[in-house]
């Protein structure tokens, strides 16, 4: 293993995380509709939930508990420190199978990926994955190396806590799979192997049996993203263009000549040890492509293809034309000045009339006006059909001693809303806070809303004091 290399790596890292976690500091926009979703989950401390594995609200909780805090500066907190962890992690893995030059480069290559930038800003399953996904390939090749059981003890517990932050840390299974069958140099002995998977087992244990009693229902959930497992899309044809998006997305996922230099290294990767990145890196990248073609697939989905996929871009840059790490890292490097700038200045830019991060705005004013009206009826409960008004309102609602509640469901539940705070039926009047009237509605809106230059400014909201046997008619 390299050394010499960790000094300057880390000097780098805390310098850029401390200027994301002062850039946070005056973040103007408010928490996204998934990011109120995950504090909210932290309130009732679980072995898993709707949509997501636990691994998230619980570190959002530990947070919030340290800090004595649940302001949105706080929620996202944790997410450039993951990210400056991840990036050192990254360096370790290129200084085992490379050098100390390419381990430097790796740790600023990934702290300077759009993913990592972005990932600074927001609190996302993604962020809370890296280091350990990162941490399980860098174990398992020192475990394929010494032959330790220990270590394939912890390679296994730390994948293990990639799948309970998010279920694509199971592509590191796939990918540790493939190159211990094609790159005998990080092969596992057979009794290496079972521990991992005791190990990796023993740790998502817990989120199984959540599951099991609980109707699947994340996988549920899962499945109902992968639309082709029910047969929903690929009958209708391949999505050509969908694949099409998907793939030119990852060059700003990952940046243009980092993602350019990953294709090339699954191309042509050449020796053993970038042999055994491209296997680690290619089934999350090859496995959502082919959920693109067959249905739809978003560009973080293929996030797990890029902690082993910047070490062999790394390699591929420093031994075909070394002088393109440093432009990629001054391209990478402007795009992660460019976002937090952005937050910092919101609603600064525009674009054709409107905040270029409106999706990240006017969530928290939207919920104060509904929890006047709330309050201006003398009502104590509001209900909502919508995911993203229901996520504002118990977050920026924390405090108002208002209840917030979602349409009973008719039939499985769509959203956590529906599994957790379905209404109660009867005659008991509520807030109903819609698009458009219920057709069970006495008369016209009680309160209708200012929703410019934000998230819903195109959306014409409102407000209906309704029974609550009417909320849930209105589903």
């Amino acid at each position: 293993m390299a050394r010499g290399w960790l000094g300057p790596a880390a000097a780098v890292v805390a310098a850029v995380t401390a200027a994301r976690i002062a850039a946070l500091a005056f973040d103007r926009t408010d928490l996204f509709v998934d990011e109120s979703q995950y504090w909210l989950w932290g309130q009732s401390l679980d072995l898993g939930y709707y949509s997501k594995p636990p691994l998230i609200a619980w570190l959002i909780r530990g947070v919030t508990e340290l800090l004595g805090s649940d302001a949105p500066f706080v929620v996202r907190l944790p997410g450039a420190i993951l990210h400056g962890a991840a990036a050192l992690i990254v360096g370790a893995v290129a200084a085992r199978l490379l050098d100390a030059r390419a381990a430097v480069w790796a740790a600023v290559t990934y702290l300077t990926l759009p993913m990592a930038a972005l990932g600074s800003l927001l609190i996302s399953t993604d962020t809370v994955m890296a280091p350990f996904f990162a941490g399980a390939i860098l174990i398992y090749l020192r475990a394929a190396e010494s032959g330790r059981t220990g270590a394939a003890v912890l390679a296994g517990v730390l994948a293990g806590l990639a799948f309970l932050a998010k279920y694509a840390g199971a592509y590191f299974l796939i990918g540790a799979g493939l190159a211990a069958a094609f790159v005998p140099s990080v092969r596992l002995a057979v009794r290496g192997w079972l521990v991992l998977l005791a190990a990796f087992g023993a740790t998502i244990l817990p989120n199984l049996l959540w599951n099991r009693a609980n109707k699947l229902a994340t996988f549920e959930h899962t499945m109902d993203n992968v639309g082709w497992i029910r047969g929903e899309s690929w009958l209708a044809g391949l999505n050509l263009p969908g694949l099409a998006e998907f793939l030119l997305a990852q060059f700003a996922v990952a940046g243009p000549l980092v993602f350019a230099a990953i294709l090339w290294g699954y191309a042509r990767p050449g020796q053993a040890r970038l042999r055994a990145l491209a296997l680690l890196s290619a089934p999350a990248l090859l496995m959502v492509s082919v959920q693109a073609l067959l249905d739809k697939a978003y560009a973080n989905w293929a996030v797990a293809a890029y902690f082993a996929g910047t070490v062999l871009a790394v390699a591929v840059m420093h031994a075909r034309a070394p002088r393109l790490l440093p432009v990629s890292a001054a391209i990478n490097g402007a795009v992660s000045v460019l976002l937090p700038l952005c937050a910092v200045l919101a609603p600064w830019p525009l674009r054709d009339g409107e905040p270029l991060l409106a999706r990240y705005l006017g969530r928290g004013d939207l919920s104060r006006q509904i929890i006047a009206a709330a309050e201006g009826q003398g009502l104590s409960t509001v209900a909502a059909k919508d995911r993203d008004i229901l996520a504002d309102l118990f977050y920026t609602g924390r405090a108002s001693g208002l209840v917030f509640a979602a349409p009973a469901p008719a039939g499985r539940p769509q959203n956590y809303y529906e599994q957790t705070y379905p209404l109660d039926g009867g005659p008991m009047p509520v807030l109903l806070v819609a698009d458009s009237a219920p057709s069970c509605a006495s008369g016209p809106p009680v309160a209708r809303f200012a929703t410019a230059a934000g998230a819903y400014s195109r959306r014409s909201i409102a407000a209906w004091r309704v029974t609550a046997d009417c909320a849930n008619a209105a589903r």
